[in-house]
């Protein structure tokens, strides 16, 4: 007698165990991708800034055991030019802008300007009270060599502490130490303090513009004046400082400036 057996037919997978499987595996590489983007944000966020602000203390802290016992400053290397405002003269010597007549502006006749120094050479040290703030102030606007490394940034062709015309200076308002984080926190009427080797140059704020094109470069002429915000700035030749930095924060679409008049010179 012959029987006749079931085929037994061999299935495979179900389209419900691939679509687990894939979903399972787009689930694998989106947490991996997260916890690498989680680490650059963790890398750029907190120890960029804990590095540079280590490093950016212990230039200070060199600096002032140099001037103490008159030894030479700072060290220098090669500069990759990044600037933060566009419109920055190529280096020039110090503006010759005749001194303004505002009778704040009292600067001790021993007291000379700085001397320009050597490319991403940190020179003097800048300090602004309200914020608890002392940076190194470096020659030129290097990211890598001077603004990455927690240092305040001084562009070519403006002029040094002190000196007739318009110390300008930029720093990163996010990352890298942030030295300039907060200055949009800086009123009229708050103090700036710049330290060289040679003398003490106190400025005081006067102005701030919260938002300006990043290519305005009149905000770093001798006679600082925006070319963008009608009105901003100045008009006269005097004894400035400006201070530039990125807005809003953790973009570089725009700038943010703070203006200051020279108020004191003190020799050491």
């Amino acid at each position: 007698m012959r029987t006749d057996r079931p085929a037994v037919v061999t299935q495979g997978p179900s389209r419900r165990s691939s679509a687990r499987r894939v979903l399972w595996n787009g689930a694998e590489v989106a947490v991996t991708l997260g916890l690498v983007v989680l680490l650059l944000v963790v890398h750029q966020l907190w120890w960029t800034n804990r590095q540079a602000r280590a490093g950016a203390d212990r230039q200070v802290q060199a600096l002032e055991r140099q001037w103490g016992d008159g030894s030479s400053s700072g060290a220098s290397g090669s500069s990759e030019g990044t600037e933060p405002v566009a419109g920055a003269a190529e280096p020039t010597d110090t503006p010759t802008a005749t001194p303004s007549d505002d009778p704040s502006v009292t600067p001790d006749a021993r007291a000379k300007p700085a001397p320009r120094p050597n490319w991403d050479q940190a020179y003097a040290v800048l300090g602004i009270p309200r914020l608890g703030l002392r940076a190194p102030v470096a020659q030129g606007i290097s990211k890598s060599a001077v603004l990455n490394q927690g240092y305040v940034g001084h562009y070519p062709g403006t002029a040094q502490p002190g000196g007739a015309g318009n110390f300008a200076l930029a720093g990163h308002r996010n990352t890298h130490g942030e030295p300039f984080r907060y200055i949009n926190r800086l009123r009229r009427g708050d103090t700036l303090t710049v330290e060289t080797k040679s003398a003490s140059y106190t400025y005081v704020v006067d102005k701030t513009l919260a938002q300006t094109s990043a290519g305005d470069g009149g905000v770093i002429n001798p006679v600082p004046r925006s070319g963008v915000v009608p009105g901003a700035g100045y008009q006269s030749p005097g004894y400035y400082i400006t201070l530039t930095t990125c807005t809003p924060e953790f973009t570089s679409k725009y700038r943010l400036i703070v203006w200051g008049k020279l108020s004191a010179m003190r020799p050491r």
